[in-house]
């Protein structure tokens, strides 16, 4: 890959408002459990948007994305709505997978997104599966998958890994390394803390980058997609990145050191990008205000629009069980 452009005014604006929006919208999905609006779990996304919203950007339409479970933040980058997102979560009509799927559960085969699972790190093969049918179609395409530190223990994610190198398939594993495994630290949980010198292990191609700055995923993961597009193989990226709430919206977060999440949050995506907007392009506090503004509406209203819509039919809770026939 040769030497990347530096972003435009119009893409940085463009990764912004994803990232603003992601933001606004965790935030308001906090805000429904605690009245009961969400049930069940609930995990949240913010801090880490700028790798979402930075590595679907340096996708195509007909690749596959394959997430674990901390994936609102992931379906919106790739092109969901607000709306159906939020519905889903409140588990009612019009949610991205009608209202059955909840927090852990969102997909839509239009966006080539299979996300939702609970399993830790039992989706990763999954995105192996769908590369090797990239392979083996020769589309062009390749499959990412997200998966954290915690996952990254698991023995199913090393034998996925170890199958797409060894058949060069076009994948993505696009580590997002937030330091904690529920609440246990990565140097309680492995002796390597630097996660994708594990690619080592097979042969991988691998490298770090900073998951906090949009711009800076966006040329690794576009330098990722061109290695594995190309038929050299798959590639670990280790995206260093933070969250700034719990496991789950039921973890407090006691076990962080005290001052770690402050000093994390000098980092901040959104902070980043604001800085680049009023420093390289002379955007003005009413030019942030007006984008603001607008995502408060367009979040207030997926709100309103989840909260006044129906149940799923019960008669339908069956449906996805099993195959017709």
């Amino acid at each position: 890959m040769g030497e990347s452009k530096p972003p435009s005014r119009d893409q940085l604006w463009a990764w912004y408002r994803q990232m603003f929006l992601i933001r606004r919208f965790e935030e308001l999905a906090a805000k429904a459990y605690t009245q009961r609006k969400i049930m069940g779990f609930c995990h949240l996304y913010i801090g880490q948007e700028a790798v979402a919203v930075g590595a679907t950007a340096a996708l195509n339409p007909a690749d596959t994305i394959v997430g674990a479970y901390r994936i609102h933040g992931q379906i919106l980058a790739r092109g969901a709505t607000p709306r159906s997102c939020m519905a889903e979560l409140f588990g009612r009509q019009g949610g991205i997978c009608g209202g059955i799927g909840g927090s852990m559960h969102m997909a839509s085969k239009e966006l080539n997104f299979y996300g939702g699972y609970g399993i830790v790190g039992g989706h990763v093969p999954l995105a192996v599966g769908a590369a090797f049918a990239s392979k083996y179609r020769e589309d062009g395409s390749l499959a990412l998958c997200y998966f954290g530190d915690g996952a990254a223990q698991q023995g199913a994610v090393f034998e996925a890994m170890a199958l797409a190198q060894l058949w060069k398939l076009p994948c993505i594993f696009l580590l997002e390394n937030n330091f904690y495994a529920m609440g246990t630290s990565l140097e309680r949980q492995s002796y390597l803390t630097e996660l994708q010198k594990r690619a080592d292990g097979v042969g991988m191609n691998h490298w770090q980058m900073s998951g906090f700055d949009v711009a800076e995923v966006y040329e690794n993961v576009q330098k990722a997609a061109e290695h594995a597009r190309s038929g050299q193989g798959p590639v670990l990226l280790e995206a260093i990145t933070y969250r700034y709430r719990g496991h789950s919206m039921s973890d407090p977060a006691k076990y962080r050191k005290a001052g770690e999440l402050e000093e994390k949050k000098k980092q901040d995506c959104l902070s980043l990008v604001e800085q680049r907007l009023t420093s390289e392009f002379g955007a003005s506090e009413a030019d942030f205000k007006g984008l603001h503004d607008e995502i408060e509406q367009i979040v207030q209203d997926a709100y309103d629009f989840a909260d006044a819509a129906p149940v799923p039919d019960p008669s339908r809770l069956y449906d996805f069980n099993l195959v017709d026939g």
